[in-house]
């Protein structure tokens, strides 16, 4: 089976072909190219009882079409699996001809990844721009070498009890960000600053926000996403430490005045905490992806209907959310180049996409600007319209991921080091002066810069 690539004429035309026919998913892809052979997929294991059922139908689709042998797996992140099949195949030389992988995984392997900008120039230009994060973690010297995909993508919103805010604090949070146009001159008051003022009255009202300060990635993307909009970075985009800044000072000054109003024991938490409380009745506030609603609609559904999820305050420097994409990836050893960009292609196509995101119940964001605007999320409740800003649709939304804009290499390493929220434990927690944990913190990242 030959691999010639697959040219961005092909791909715009498949695109064309599939609007054309009333999003017939079925639609051809060059089919004469490389009909027959096989081709072998490992997708990340969707958490969403159906989603992955969603995928395999619509590949089997493509594969009976094109004559394919697909081969599919779908592999679980639990307990660093898909992880490890990565490391794995990478090191062999053999494996899966295409591989799913979230945020720093492309850049991490993207030495041993097919460039794959045939597919995304075509993708970009049928269905909008994808922003600057998603670039960041997929581009390597100037290429793409991963595709954004819309399964797995994900934000982390807040997701507030509209009874218990407004009780405490006197916010509608219905009001401010509503199932369709926002209240603007409301909307322009959400700020980090109203943030902490309404974390202290709803603590003081025996509901405080529930905010993981520890080590994992709830906390630092979070975290980090408050200090992207304060203009707080700790390595630049060309690799120089820029942690001790005035910015860093006043977004460190900030967590001092957020931090008594949060549970004494955020800075041990994991991953579950902050859903357990939410979904408890214990927790006013959480910034979550629709999991913790979700668990809440089957187990406790009175605490669903009070919840409502909406865009992350402003700082000094914008609005940033705190986002973290997927790709598909496809490995530079694979024997069916072409039929694997094919099927990448086929699985972007807007019905397609509509299509897997409502089988993850409204979990998955298309990481691309023109298929934010399905009805899934306007219609997901109860309460009706509680998923409707999850997605970032607002135009002052800036999605950002923890760490960045340094070079990937390093910003990894901050980010899984959780070095953000240490800081904020050493000048909170351990008795240091905000300048000392700023000198922790240089010292950590010229270790970083070592290995």
């Amino acid at each position: 089976m030959p691999n010639s690539a697959l040219t961005r004429r092909s791909v715009l035309a498949a695109a064309a072909l599939a609007t054309a026919t009333g999003a017939t998913l079925a639609a051809p892809f060059a089919r004469g190219a490389y009909a027959a052979g096989r081709l072998n997929v490992g997708f990340w294991d969707h958490w969403v009882p159906g989603a992955n059922e969603a995928v395999r139908k619509l590949a089997q689709e493509w594969a009976d079409t094109e004559k394919i042998d697909l081969k599919l797996d779908f592999i679980t992140s639990t307990g660093d699996k898909l992880r490890i099949t990565i490391a794995a195949e990478a090191q062999a030389g053999s494996g899966h001809d295409v591989l799913s992988m979230s945020t720093w995984m492309p850049s991490s392997y993207a030495d041993k990844l097919e460039p794959v900008d045939d597919v995304v120039s075509g993708l970009i230009e049928q269905n909008g721009e994808v922003g600057e994060t998603v670039e960041y973690l997929a581009k390597f010297n100037g290429r793409w070498v991963a595709v954004p995909t819309s399964v797995g993508t994900l934000t982390k919103p807040p997701c507030g009890r509209i009874d218990l805010i407004k009780q405490h604090a006197g916010l509608d949070v219905t009001r401010m960000y509503p199932a369709g146009r926002e209240d603007k001159e409301l909307a322009a008051t959400w700020s980090w600053d109203l943030f902490q003022q309404t974390a202290e009255k709803c603590a003081k009202g025996g509901h405080p926000f529930g905010m993981p300060l520890g080590g994992g990635s709830d906390a630092v993307d979070w975290v980090g996403a408050v200090f992207a909009s304060h203009g707080a970075t700790l390595v630049d985009d060309k690799g120089n430490v820029t942690v001790n800044s005035d910015a860093t000072r006043q977004v460190l000054e900030w967590f001092k005045r957020l931090v008594p109003s949060l549970p004494a024991d955020v800075f041990a938490w994991d991953d579950a905490a902050n859903n357990k409380m939410l979904v408890s009745g214990k927790a006013s506030l959480i910034m979550n992806p629709p999991s913790a609603w979700a668990v809440a609609k089957r187990d406790a559904p009175q605490i669903a209907e009070q919840l409502w999820t909406f865009p992350s305050p402003k700082g000094p420097k914008g609005r940033y959310e705190p986002f973290l994409p997927f790709y598909w990836t496809l490995w530079k050893f694979s024997p069916n180049k072409t039929a694997a960009k094919s099927l990448l292609t086929y699985l972007q196509q807007r019905p397609a996409v509509e299509k897997l995101v409502a089988a993850s119940q409204g979990f998955d964001i298309p990481p691309y600007r023109k298929l934010r605007d399905f009805k899934i999320w306007a219609d997901e409740g109860p309460p009706s319209g509680s998923l409707y800003n999850y997605p970032p649709r607002h135009a002052d939304q800036i999605p950002s991921i923890a760490a960045a804009p340094a070079p990937p290499r390093i910003a990894v390493q901050i980010y899984t080091q959780a070095t953000m929220p240490k800081m904020i434990a050493q000048c909170t927690q351990g008795g240091k002066t905000i300048d000392q944990a700023i000198a922790w913190a240089t010292d950590e990242i010229s270790g970083f810069m070592r290995t």
